[in-house]
């Protein structure tokens, strides 16, 4: 009882006391607001990334999509595009998009120093090329007019002449080479048959398809962020000048 007595006592010595520390404090004089306390950063995810003295070109009527990462010695050509979520690291060669080609949703490309084939290292993509969503390239080069399907693996020095396909799911090794105007596919990939005249000419076809298809995009996004809306706002209701 003794005990419970005096924790009683205590609360209520406390809530007298509320009162007082509260009008004490108010009369305190308010502190100033400095400034700008945040160094603001209106770019959010940083889509073009230099890397010593490699800055990342993208052509003016080039679409690349806002969430895409070009990081190094990484050029986007005119009419090309590249769709969103993929990544092109240019950090240890160049990697070229060429006219009117287009690198399609969550594709990798990469290029290393050298290439053991002897070919050159860096990766290369001509005009009029359709590269498939979630495909890997790395140190190959792919010839004008040419179809890469989805989900697949170019490997270090391997080529794809001009005027072919690459199957969906194909896994292309290390130097090996599809020569022009053939249809190839599997792991590894091997010859399946000869494109026909008809089907070689809808190859630029789809290219310049999904050329149109980016305009409609490009026109949706802004080349800045607008989150500086939002900054300008919060400063307003902090008080902090502009």
């Amino acid at each position: 009882m003794a005990t419970l007595a005096r924790l009683s006592k205590k609360a209520l010595k406390t809530l007298t006391t509320q009162p007082t520390l509260s009008r004490s404090l108010s009369t305190q004089p308010t502190a100033s607001i400095p400034t700008d306390p945040v160094k603001w950063d209106y770019r959010g995810q940083r889509k073009i990334i230099p890397l010593g003295q490699w800055v990342p070109k993208i052509a003016v009527d080039a679409y690349v999509a806002p969430n895409v990462v070009l990081a190094g010695q990484v050029t986007v050509n005119d009419g090309s595009s590249v769709w969103s979520g993929s990544v092109l690291r240019g950090d240890l060669n160049k990697i070229t998009i060429g006219f009117c080609s287009n690198v399609q949703e969550r594709c990798v490309l990469h290029a290393a120093w050298s290439s053991p084939t002897g070919l050159p290292a860096e990766t290369s993509i001509e005009r009029f090329v359709t590269v498939g969503a979630y495909s890997l390239l790395r140190s190959c080069t792919i010839e004008p007019e040419c179809i890469i399907g989805q989900h697949s693996i170019l490997m270090e020095g391997s080529l794809v002449e001009t005027n072919s396909i690459l199957e969906a799911g194909s896994v292309l090794p290390p130097g090996r080479r599809i020569p022009s105007g053939e249809l190839w596919a599997g792991n590894p990939a091997r010859f399946v048959r000869s494109l026909s005249h008809e089907e070689i000419l809808e190859i630029p076809k789809l290219a310049v398809a999904i050329n149109d298809l980016s305009k409609s995009h490009f026109s949706e996004f802004l080349p800045y962020s607008t989150i500086y809306l939002e900054v300008e706002k919060l400063k307003k209701s902090f008080g902090i000048p502009i």
